[in-house]
């Protein structure tokens, strides 16, 4: 199974790009927000995408979808556990950045979700139904780190005290005091994502 790529591009078009890897070119389907994020690359340009493999009985032909950040592709496996959601209708759903659908989700914004192609009133009353409380950490997913640039300690900190205060009814001091510990568990955290795991890692224990 494909899980990962990296290669040259060789041609792009609206919903999927063909990339060169070891003289095989693979086709690669991009939900909008990804493909939005790959406008300014070239013919020829390298490009890396972590994959959603997607081949089954009903679907025999091998689908590869493409995203920037492996937190993206964990998004929409969750997406897809949704009924009547499944990974071709995810691909063009998902016209919005990653962060905004958790957010919305989490916040319980109907009108959000029913922004993204193909979402009705009905599908997003399955999406809050199955997802709510399990998107918090996606909304950490910010636009520099989309645009893989790095984001600095405090910044992501910041973030991660944000959604355990607004999105789920910490104390900001107790907020502060996971996340002392989690850091002090793991000095080797780089991300907001890797944070929040770690935070309620250590309150599992």
């Amino acid at each position: 199974m494909i899980g990962y790529i990296e290669g040259k591009l060789l041609k792009m078009e609206q919903d999927r790009i063909l990339l060169l890897n070891n003289q095989i070119g693979y086709e690669i389907l991009l939900p909008a927000f990804v493909g939005q994020s790959l406008r300014s690359k070239k013919i020829g340009d390298d490009v890396a995408l972590h994959i959603y493999f997607h081949q089954t009985e009903r679907q025999p032909k091998p689908v590869l979808i493409g995203f920037n950040l492996e937190a993206e592709r964990d998004f929409f496996r969750l997406f897809i556990s949704v009924e009547d959601i499944g990974p071709m209708k995810a691909v063009k759903a998902l016209t919005l950045p990653i962060r905004d659908i958790a957010r919305a989700i989490e916040s319980r914004d109907l009108a959000c979700l029913k922004q993204l192609k193909g979402v009705g009133n009905r599908t997003a009353q399955k999406i809050l139904a199955t997802l709510e409380g399990k998107a918090a950490k996606f909304a950490l997913i910010s636009q520099a780190e989309e645009s893989a640039e790095a984001v600095s300690l405090d910044d992501f900190m910041e973030r991660v005290q944000e959604v355990l205060t607004k999105q789920l009814g910490h104390k900001t001091n107790e907020a502060r005091k996971m996340i002392a510990a989690a850091l002090k568990r793991n000095k080797n955290i780089a991300t907001a994502e890797e944070l929040f795991e770690e935070v309620y890692r250590g309150e599992a224990s």
